[in-house]
C-alpha cells in the first residue's frame, strides 16, 4: 500500500480558506474543508522553497484598454483620421498628449502625468504592440490567453506554473497574494494557489475552540515537524501546521495593513490595493507576486470621459506605490508589470466609443527596468480587417521576467513555465 500523500498547502488555502471571516472551529474546518481537498506529491514543509529578493506586481487593466489612446501615435495623420473626436491632440495643444517619443511621434493620455513623472525618473518602460497570433476579441477567451500563456487559453496560470516549478512542490502559504474577491487564473498551478481577499479585517480566523496543541508556539512545532500523538509527515501533522500558517499569515497581513504608509495614496480603488500591496512588501512579507485588478475599461460608448479618469487613476496610483517603495528602500527589488487583455478598434464606433481590438501597449515599472520607448509601434496603415497588428509577442515579456527577474538568466525557467521559448527582450538592467 502506497504512502498517504501530503495535500498541497495552497490548495487547502485556497479552497479550505476563503480568506473572509472564519465563523467556525479550527477542528470543524479541518474535518469537513480540508479533508476533501485532492493530494497532491510534496514533502510537508511550511518553508519556502523561492528567492526571496525580487518581487513581481501585476496590474491588470480589465475590458480591453484603449491603446491608442494610452499611448496616442499623434505623428500619424491615419490616427486622426479614424478618430475624429477620440483623437488626442498633439503635444503642446489644450488637453494635449504628454510628449514621450518626437522623433516617432508617440505621447501618453494627458492624465497619465503619474506616468511622465515615472518616464523622467527613467522607472517606465513603454513596451509596443504587444499582442499574440491569432487574436481573441473575448474578454473571457482572451484574458484565459494571457493568464495561461497559452495560445488555446487552456491549462495553468502562468504564475501558478511559476511558483510550483521554483517551490518544488511546497509552496509557502504566501508565496502569491492577489487583492480581490477571487484569485484569477494566472495565479493558479497544479501544487500551488494564491492567496486572495479585498478586505485584510476579513483576513482572519474566528475559532474559538483551538486544541491546546495547535496553541503551541509555531516555530516549536515547526522544530519538531509533527505534534504529539500525531504521526510525523502524515497528513493531520501537514494540515495542523498549514492551519497555523494560515493564522500567522492572516495576524501578520492584517498587523501591516495597520500601518501607516511613508508617502500619501489617492482615494481611489486602485490605489487602495496597491497600498496593501506596499504595507505589505515593507513588511518584508515572502510573496514573490502580487496581483491587483481594476475594471472599467470596455469602453463601447463615451469614451473619452470614462477613459481619461481610468487613465488618471492607473497614472496617480502606480506612481504612488513606486514612490512608496522607494521611501521604504524597496524599490530595486520591485518590478511592476501592467497590462490588459486586448485593445481596441483603430477606428471610432458611432457611439463615441471603440470596440474590442487586438494590440496595445503593456508597461514595466521600476528602478530596475530600462526607462523608455521599446519595441516598434504597430502601423496604422497596415491593419488586419481594421485591427492593429501585433509587433511583440506578450510571452516574450514574460519569458523576460521570468528569466532576467525572477531567476537566474542560466536557467532559463521560462521554457518550463511557458512551454517553449520565447525571445528576451531589453527593458530590464541587466
Amino acid at each position: 500500500m502506497e504512502p498517504t500523500k501530503p495535500f498541497s498547502r495552497r490548495i487547502f488555502l485556497q479552497q479550505g480558506v476563503t480568506l473572509a471571516s472564519m465563523v467556525a472551529s479550527i477542528p470543524w474546518f479541518l474535518q469537513h474543508s480540508a479533508l476533501g481537498i485532492l493530494p497532491v506529491d510534496g514533502r510537508v514543509t511550511s518553508h519556502a522553497g523561492v528567492p526571496e529578493d525580487k518581487i513581481l506586481v501585476v496590474v491588470q487593466l480589465g475590458g480591453g484598454n484603449d491603446g491608442l489612446n494610452t499611448v496616442i501615435p499623434y505623428g500619424s495623420d491615419d490616427y486622426y483620421r479614424s478618430r475624429p473626436q477620440l483623437g488626442i491632440v498633439a503635444p503642446g495643444k489644450n488637453n494635449g498628449a504628454i510628449e514621450l517619443d518626437k522623433k516617432i511621434g508617440i505621447g501618453l493620455h494627458p492624465n497619465l502625468t503619474g506616468f511622465k513623472e515615472l518616464f523622467d525618473s527613467n522607472r517606465l518602460a513603454v513596451i509596443q504592440g504587444v499582442g499574440y497570433p491569432n487574436p481573441n476579441r473575448s474578454h473571457f477567451a482572451s484574458m484565459d490567453i494571457w493568464h495561461t500563456g497559452s495560445s488555446k487559453g487552456r491549462g495553468d496560470g502562468w504564475i501558478g506554473r511559476y511558483v510550483d516549478c521554483s517551490c518544488n512542490g511546497s509552496p509557502q502559504a504566501d508565496a502569491e497574494i492577489a487583492i480581490g474577491r477571487t484569485a484569477p487564473l494566472a495565479m493558479i498551478g497544479s501544487v500551488s494557489k494564491p492567496v486572495s481577499f479585498e478586505n485584510a479585517k476579513l483576513f482572519q480566523w474566528m475559532g474559538k475552540d483551538l486544541p491546546s496543541d495547535m496553541a503551541d508556539p509555531y516555530e516549536a512545532i515547526n522544530r519538531a515537524g509533527a505534534l504529539e500523538g500525531v504521526t510525523p509527515g502524515s497528513q493531520t501533522a501537514f494540515l495542523m501546521r498549514t492551519a497555523l500558517d494560515a493564522q500567522l499569515s492572516s495576524d501578520r497581513i492584517r498587523g501591516a495593513m495597520a500601518k501607516t504608509p511613508l508617502v500619501a495614496y489617492p482615494n481611489t480603488k486602485l490605489a487602495t490595493q496597491l497600498r496593501s500591496v506596499g504595507a505589505m512588501i515593507r513588511d518584508q512579507m515572502k510573496t514573490r507576486v502580487y496581483y491587483v485588478s481594476i475594471a472599467g475599461f470596455d469602453t463601447h460608448s463615451g469614451q473619452a470621459g470614462s477613459h481619461g479618469n481610468l487613465m488618471r487613476e492607473v497614472g496617480d496610483a502606480i506612481l504612488a506605490f513606486q514612490n512608496d517603495l522607494k521611501a521604504q528602500g524597496n524599490d530595486a527589488n520591485v518590478v511592476t508589470m501592467v497590462f490588459s487583455e486586448f485593445g481596441r478598434r483603430v477606428k471610432q464606433n458611432a457611439s463615441g466609443g471603440t470596440d474590442h481590438g487586438t494590440a496595445a501597449p503593456m508597461f514595466v515599472i521600476g528602478t530596475g527596468v530600462k526607462g523608455g520607448v521599446h519595441g516598434t509601434h504597430p502601423s496604422m496603415t497596415d491593419l488586419d480587417n481594421g485591427d492593429l497588428k501585433f509587433t511583440t509577442d506578450f510571452r516574450s515579456v514574460y519569458a523576460t521576467i521570468l528569466d532576467q527577474w525572477m531567476s537566474e538568466p542560466s536557467k532559463k525557467l521560462s521554457s518550463k513555465v511557458l512551454g517553449q521559448a520565447y525571445p528576451n527582450l531589453k527593458f530590464l538592467r541587466g
